[in-house]
C-alpha cells in the first residue's frame, strides 16, 4: 500500500512540473465552520450525535486534470482523548483526476478518519469522466476499486462508483448553486461487518453567495450501510463559509 501511495504521488507530482503545469486554469480555497444536526431517528437507532466541525476546503484545475481536497477538525472544542463520538476527530480527503483521453481521467480518491481509538482509510482507485455544460452545470461519474485500511478490517473492499456535481444559477442577480456528491460501495467483503450490502452516503446541497468572500449553506447529509451502522442516516448541515 505503501508503495501504490508512492507511485500516486509521483504521478502528481509528475504532471505539476511538467510545461505550464504550476499555472492552474481556475482555483478555489475556503474555510468554513459547519454545524452537522442528525435526525431524531438516526440519534435513536445509531451511535450518531450533532457535532461542529471546522473545514478548510480547496481545489485547483489544469490542462493535465484537477485535484480536490478538504480537511476537517471535527468536534475542535474536545479532546482527542475523550470517548466516542464526543471526542476530537480528523478527516481528510483528496480527489485528484489525471486526463487521459478527452474527458477521460484516471480518478484516486483516499477519504481518510482518524481518532483516538479509530482510523479507517479508504482508497479508490479506477476512472471518471467530467461532463461540462454552458449553462453553469458539470458532472463527474466516477467508478472505481476499493482498498480499505482500517482498525477492524484491512484488504481489497469490493467497487465505488457515484458522481460529483454543481449547478450555478441566478436568481434576481443572486447568486446560488446546487451540488452533490454521492456514492455506492458494492461487492465489500462480508468481513467488514455490513454483510456485503451495497452502502450509500452522500450529501445534497443548496448554497447562496451574498459576495464574492462569503458562502453560506444547507446539506442533507444521508448514510446506509456506511459510517459504521446498518441504518439509514440522515441529517442537515448548517454551513458559513469564507472564501479566499
Amino acid at each position: 500500500m505503501k508503495k501504490l501511495k508512492y507511485f500516486i504521488f509521483s504521478l502528481l507530482l509528475c504532471s505539476v512540473v511538467s510545461a505550464d503545469g504550476f499555472k492552474p486554469n481556475y482555483n478555489f480555497s475556503n474555510v468554513s465552520v459547519n454545524y452537522l444536526n442528525w435526525t431524531d431517528n438516526t440519534e435513536k437507532d445509531t451511535p450518531q450525535k450533532d457535532f461542529t466541525y471546522l473545514e478548510l476546503e480547496g481545489g485547483a484545475g489544469w490542462d493535465w486534470g484537477d485535484f480536490y481536497m478538504f480537511f476537517d477538525v471535527e468536534n475542535p472544542t474536545k479532546s482527542y482523548s475523550d470517548e466516542a463520538p464526543d471526542n476530537m476527530r480528523f478527516a481528510f480527503k483528496p480527489i485528484l483526476n489525471i486526463k487521459l483521453i478527452d474527458k477521460l481521467n484516471i480518478y484516486i480518491q483516499d477519504y481518510n478518519l482518524r481518532s483516538d481509538e479509530f482510523y479507517v482509510s479508504n482508497l479508490i482507485v479506477g476512472l471518471s469522466y467530467k461532463i461540462e455544460t454552458d449553462f453553469g452545470l458539470w458532472i463527474t461519474p466516477f467508478v472505481g476499486s476499493h482498498y480499505q485500511a482500517s482498525t477492524y478490517y484491512s484488504g481489497m473492499n469490493g467497487y465505488m462508483a457515484g458522481w460529483a456535481f454543481v449547478y450555478q444559477f441566478d436568481i434576481k442577480k443572486h447568486k446560488f448553486s446546487l451540488s452533490q456528491w454521492h456514492q455506492n460501495t458494492f461487492d465489500r467483503d462480508e468481513e467488514d461487518g455490513y454483510d456485503d450490502h451495497i452502502g450509500t452516503q452522500g450529501a445534497l446541497s443548496f448554497w447562496w453567495h451574498p459576495v464574492d468572500d462569503i458562502t453560506t449553506g444547507i446539506q442533507y447529509r444521508y448514510a446506509s450501510y456506511e459510517l459504521g451502522s446498518t441504518e439509514y442516516q440522515d441529517g442537515f448541515i448548517c454551513s458559513l463559509k469564507y472564501n479566499f
